[in-house]
């Protein structure tokens, strides 16, 4: 890890686009790095699809800083979306879920860095400096898993399965996962019962698995630990 640097050197990342589901964390992630890291543009998303949906070949990124947990993406599978549209911009994930076994997961499939969503100041310029400088950021305390590469290019298959799934056939997989039956899921999405069934035809198809529990148990093997929910206080304190 390089040694501190003062916030000028940081005037190179200046364009940035921040993808997270919190407003407030949202915020004041993006007016840090405004006002600490002379970063001229900060780009805001509160979900996948409207983070891909700014971007254009006019948009020229030097960072995206991704939430892991959104509401429309599962585990790897935003990620994996995110890299797919842009393959040559890094990636500086933010999550409460810091497990070695997470970080291990993101870095492995292309990840710039990684840093725990009660990050401070200084952890996040340190993450800009080594991401600056072409290096990759792991966070305090981290300790690489010991996986075979099989079962890292397993992990990383099913999740690129799982991001072809429409964001509608997404929301039907949260919910089959969370247990809902076919009815439930049609009541809370406003949907025809027959509309759910179809869409969980098509996205068995994709995964490659031939009922709901397989499909369950493919995806859980991708997500990682329910997140800590943020309150709106400790948004307002984080990056202060």
């Amino acid at each position: 890890m390089s040694k501190k640097c003062s916030s000028q050197e940081h005037a190179q990342i200046r364009s940035i686009l921040v993808i997270d589901d919190h407003p407030l964390y949202c915020d004041a992630l993006a007016s840090t790095l405004e006002r600490l890291f002379n970063s001229k543009s900060v780009k805001k998303a509160n979900s996948l699809q409207d983070g891909l949906r700014q971007v254009n070949s006019r948009l020229r990124l030097d960072l995206v800083m991704l939430d892991l947990k959104l509401p429309d993406a599962t585990g790897l599978s935003g990620f994996m979306k995110v890299k797919d549209r842009l393959p040559d911009v890094p990636v500086l994930v933010i999550s409460a879920e810091s497990s070695d076994e997470s970080v291990s997961a993101l870095m492995s499939a292309g990840a710039a860095g990684f840093i725990p969503k009660d990050a401070s100041v200084n952890l996040l310029q340190k993450a800009l400096v080594e991401i600056r400088e072409g290096r990759r950021f792991f966070p305090p305390g981290f300790t690489p898993c010991q996986r075979s590469a099989k079962s890292e290019l397993t992990l990383q298959q099913v999740a690129q399965k799982i991001a072809v799934l429409t964001p509608q056939q997404n929301r039907i997989m949260k919910l089959i996962c969370a247990g809902k039956p076919n009815k439930q899921i049609a009541y809370e999405l406003s949907l025809a019962e027959a509309t759910v069934k179809a869409h969980i035809t098509a996205l068995l198809r994709r995964l490659g698995v031939s009922n709901r529990t397989q499909a369950a148990v493919l995806v859980k093997s991708v997500s990682f630990g329910t997140e800590p929910a943020i309150s709106d206080m400790d948004a307002r304190a984080l990056l202060s």
